[in-house]
């Protein structure tokens, strides 16, 4: 990750369940999940995958797809990476 990227990341808890979220240093976010000092929907539910990340260059971008992602229903969210990850994205 460049230097003051920012990102939308998709996490996949141990229960099965997603979280996204938006950070601009993805190892220290993690990190901070992993310890229990992430958002207090991760607290408890690791270890996580990394299923999902999209780089922005501004915050601004980032942080509105990160609302918009969060917003989708579980499945929306599969399809959406299921796509990234075929290349077909939009942006």
């Amino acid at each position: 990750m460049a230097s003051g990227e920012h990102l939308v990341y998709v996490l996949k808890c141990q229960d099965g369940t997603l979280y996204t979220g938006y950070t601009n240093d993805l190892k220290h976010r993690i990190r901070m999940h992993e310890e229990g000092k992430g958002a207090k929907y991760t607290r408890g539910r690791g270890p996580f995958e990394i299923i999902y990340t999209y780089g922005f260059e501004n915050k601004s971008d980032a942080m509105r797809e990160e609302y918009r992602i969060k917003k989708l229903s579980r499945r929306e969210k599969l399809e959406l990476i299921q796509t990234h990850e075929k290349g077909v994205c939009d942006e």
